[in-house]
């Protein structure tokens, strides 16, 4: 999988990448939906509540995560392009040893 939306990607170090919010939580919301390849879901800490700005798109089924992370989206075209950053050469904390940004996320 690949994870976005943490604003600490923007200015602060790579160390505090990952760990950043907005400033708020949302309560998590479990359903049916399966994390299968392109599924969006809310990235958190261990409290599933603990979700804010972070998501995380699946780039292989993952089923392991049904019912313990919300399932909020679905990629509808792009995948290319998580396949791409998934590849990238990582480091010990699975962070792309380059930076790495998704410019744009639309979400419909």
């Amino acid at each position: 999988m690949i994870q976005g939306g943490d604003p600490n990607t923007k200015a602060g170090s790579k160390d505090t990448w990952g760990m950043g919010g907005p400033g708020y939580t949302i309560k998590a919301e479990f359903s049916s939906k399966s994390h299968l390849r392109g599924m969006v879901s809310m990235a958190r800490s261990q409290d599933p509540d603990s979700a804010g700005s972070q998501f995380f798109i699946v780039t292989s089924d993952s089923t392991f995560l049904d019912r313990e992370y919300t399932v909020f989206g679905e990629v509808t075209e792009g995948m290319d392009v998580a396949d791409k950053i998934v590849s990238l050469k990582r480091d010990g904390n699975d962070c792309p040893l380059e930076k790495t940004q998704m410019v744009r996320v639309t979400v419909e």
